[in-house]
């Protein structure tokens, strides 16, 4: 995934970016498999690799295939992005570590899901219990985030082709 991110910064076929984004995505949705985040692994699968490359493929055909060249580099976009990553990982060095079986998760969560949603919540499905009720505002999160996501690549799209209308009237 390093790899691939390094090669989409280096890339100016904007084609061939859209591509790797979409490989980077499903490397991801491979990533979270593994990690036993299934859930999260499908909607990465569907969102990241499949809706949003067919809507950067959609935006190539409005616009050029070709990135615009660059005069110069700035230090200051990957000074903030290395800086960023580093905090990422500082803020999860008190984690447990992946698989420990003492680590909280494995204790007393996911035993009162299964003991207490039918009753608290109602639906007979232990899932829905817990992403409708439990989870609610995580979910409904993700709903608004995927929202907003598609009303700016419509507000986009609508834009361009009124922009096209009007010049092919003047």
């Amino acid at each position: 995934m390093v790899v691939i991110a390094y090669l989409l910064l280096r890339m100016h076929n904007l084609f061939a970016v859209v591509m790797m984004s979409g490989i980077y995505s499903l490397l991801a949705a491979v990533l979270y498999v593994i990690m036993d985040a299934v859930d999260v692994a499908f909607t990465e699968a569907a969102v990241g690799a499949g809706i949003s490359t067919v809507l950067m493929l959609g935006t190539l055909a409005l616009t050029s295939r070709r990135d615009k060249e660059r005069t110069g580099n700035k230090p200051i976009p990957i000074l903030i992005v290395t800086i960023t990553g580093l905090l990422l990982i500082y803020g999860t060095l008190d984690m447990p570590p992946y698989g420990d079986p003492t680590a909280p998760i494995h204790h007393h969560v996911g035993r009162y899901y299964i003991d207490n949603s039918g009753e608290q919540v109602g639906p007979p499905n232990i899932v829905t219990s817990v992403l409708a009720s439990y989870r609610g505002y995580d979910t409904l999160g993700e709903v608004t985030v995927i929202f907003t996501a598609a009303i700016g690549v419509m507000a986009l799209i609508g834009r361009s082709r009124k922009r096209k209308k009007k010049l092919k009237t003047n």
